[in-house]
């Protein structure tokens, strides 16, 4: 899997500079130049071969075994096809990565995918596809010292993932803790295998973040299944 930055692109504030997303505001010859830059230094098929969702901060999970043609409300997508991109857009929401030996997934989770669920049900969808060990990776999000949270909201979480959450910003407003979220929603899936690249997005100037900027533009997570090992479905 890799993790976009806002840096090396073609789109001008306040987008600049490598926006990925097309539903944000910003120039779609920009976009897609973003993209092609994207898929050309990683050496990925092109974008229109990748599969992404309108994410709509739920829980839907859609199975891919080809880019799709059209593209459906979900927060995440999981495949078990070899060079098949699953990509998901962010600004400050967890982007989550999920690996098995023959499978993989991409989630997007804000609070309210996290609430209802959404990480909990793609290890549930990809382990029907691959059953066996599966390795999380999070990727750049919002950080409690930077989101500020409602007490009603925070209570609620504090109640589904435990008080582990529940944090202070760095001026002493309560907080959400995403990470620690992401980390309590694995477990209860039966997932301890957790690597955190751990960067906030509002506090580091190399990637977007919509509760700093307000408008603004989106990295990328890209999660691509390698070559099948020797016995394995090599799709």
């Amino acid at each position: 899997m890799v993790f976009t930055d806002r840096h090396g692109g073609a789109s001008r504030a306040p987008y600049e500079s490598a926006n990925l997303a097309d539903h944000v505001g910003d120039r779609p010859d920009a976009v897609a130049a973003n993209r092609r830059r994207v898929a050309t230094r990683l050496g990925l098929p092109p974008p229109d071969r990748w599969v992404e969702v309108r994410q709509v901060h739920g829980h839907d999970i859609v199975t891919a075994d080809a880019p799709l043609p059209r593209v459906p409300d979900a927060d995440a997508v999981v495949t078990r096809v070899t060079g098949l991109p699953l990509v998901i857009f962010t600004a400050d929401c967890a982007p989550i990565a999920l690996v098995t030996d023959t499978a993989v997934a991409a989630v997007h989770a804000g609070w309210s995918g996290l609430e209802q669920g959404v990480v909990e049900r793609s290890v549930e969808a990809l382990r029907r596809l691959a059953p066996g060990h599966v390795r999380a990776v999070l990727g750049p999000c919002i950080h409690a010292a930077h989101y500020e949270f409602g007490l009603d909201l925070l209570e609620r979480l504090a109640t589904r993932f435990g008080a582990g959450v529940v944090a202070r910003t760095a001026a002493g407003a309560p907080a959400l803790d995403i990470p620690a979220a992401v980390r309590a929603a694995l477990r209860a899936a039966g997932v301890d295998d957790l690597d955190d690249v751990d960067v906030c997005t509002a506090s580091s100037a190399d990637y977007f973040s919509y509760r700093r900027d307000g408008t603004t533009g989106r990295q990328a997570m890209l999660v691509v299944r390698g070559a099948a090992r020797r016995g394995e479905d090599g799709r």
